[in-house]
Parts: structure tokens; sequence; C-alpha cells
């Protein structure tokens, strides 16, 4: 692929800057999206939220910015308050076309986190309004089947504006689901931990046991057959 020269349209790169070794701490920008060089410009960053909680889903955002009302701010979902990405996604869904898919606990355990992921990634790109003409994934694999082109990036949410995006999409989305199944399930304080293996949370698992959340496939609630 080739390297788009300088360019001063919003978040571009010097040309001198390698985006495939982007500067420690440096922020997302527009760069990547600029690299694949469609036409219209309709280019999907895709990321997800939940591989590692022992419950609850797993979701993956697909997200086509507007490059001319991109919200400022735009950074991994990790590096970010809770109190920002609130604010970011209610800017990202009024600016830009945004969809959620979603792999449960079941979907997970009868493939494997990975497979699981990357499905909902796919599924999130296939439902985005517009067609996307290529699309940035985070991370190392490319959803197999995708409707359209694509190009893996390592460490997106850090890179990618688009990819940022879908980051804070599907962390807010897949916070906001847990802590609205801690009411349904409050033994296991889904809404302070969001699934993840805390030590209140495998303690809690000890004393009442998984629910229809826990994936069945993680440890401690997997049983290996000997």
């Amino acid at each position: 692929m080739s390297r788009a020269p300088s360019d001063s349209r919003p978040g571009a790169k010097n040309s001198n800057q390698s985006s495939l070794f982007p500067l420690s701490g440096s922020a997302p920008d527009f760069s990547l999206e600029i690299e694949a060089g469609v036409e219209k410009h309709l280019v999907a960053g895709t990321d997800e939220a939940g591989r590692g909680p022992l419950a609850g889903p797993v979701v993956a955002a697909a997200v086509i910015l507007d490059r001319h009302a991109i919200p400022a701010g735009l950074d991994d979902s990790k590096k970010l308050t809770a109190a920002k990405r609130d604010t970011l996604f209610a800017l990202i869904l009024a600016h830009a076309d945004v969809s959620i898919a979603t792999s449960g606990p079941a979907h997970i355990d009868h493939s494997d986190i990975r497979q699981a992921s990357l499905d909902a990634m796919r599924r999130a790109l296939a439902a985005l309004p517009r067609h996307p003409q290529f699309a940035l994934v985070d991370g190392r694999d490319i959803p197999p089947a995708l409707c359209c082109p694509a190009r893996a990036v390592i460490k997106g949410d850090s890179r990618s504006l688009s990819i940022a995006a879908a980051s804070i999409v599907a962390k807010v989305t897949r916070d906001r689901m847990m802590t609205h199944a801690s009411a349904s399930f409050s033994a296991y304080g889904f809404d302070r931990h969001a699934g993840y293996g805390t030590a209140a949370h495998r303690q809690a698992i000890a004393d009442h046991g998984p629910c229809p959340l826990h994936r069945m496939s993680f440890r401690p609630m997997r049983r290996d057959v000997k």
C-alpha cells in the first residue's frame, strides 16, 4: 500500500513519520484512513471490548467518522476516564455512522474468545448504515468474510481515530450492559468490575457458583476432563 504525501487534512501526520512505528505516547490520527485511498472516504474502524472478563459478552463496534466533524479527544478507551468516554460516546453517535454487535457467553464457549470477537467485528462492519469501502481492524487478525477489504492494525486504538472511536463505543456499551445485568445478578457485582476476574468477583463465584452470564470455558468455571 502506497503512503500518502504530507497532508493538511484533519489529523494527518507529516509524511516523514512512519505509521508503522508511531511515537510512544502519540495520539491517534487520521493518517491510516487517508492511506486507504478510497474515493468517498468511507473507511470504518472496528474494535472490541470484553475479551478478558469471566462473564458477559464481547462487544464490537464499527465506526465511520465524518472527517469534517471528528470529536476532539478521541483516544484508546483505556486511556480515558469513564466521564470522558461517556461524553465522546454521545458525540460519536451524533456525528458518525455506528454499528454494534455482540457475542454472548454461549457463543464464546461454543467457539473461543478470539473467534467470537472476530465474528462480532465482522457483523458490526456488515451492519453499518453505509457500506464501508475499507476497514481498519484493531489487532493482528482480519475477521473472515468481511464486507470490504481490510487492514489489521496492531495497537490500532492508539493510532487510528476511527478505531479509537470504535473502542470507545464498544467499551461504553459493554460497561452499560454489565451495569444493567447487575440488577438481575446482584450477588456478583457486575456494576463494579464489568465481569473481570477481580478477587471479589472470584469470591462471589466460589460462594454462589456461576450464573448464566459466566463463560464456562474460562477458569475458574471450566472443569477440564482428565
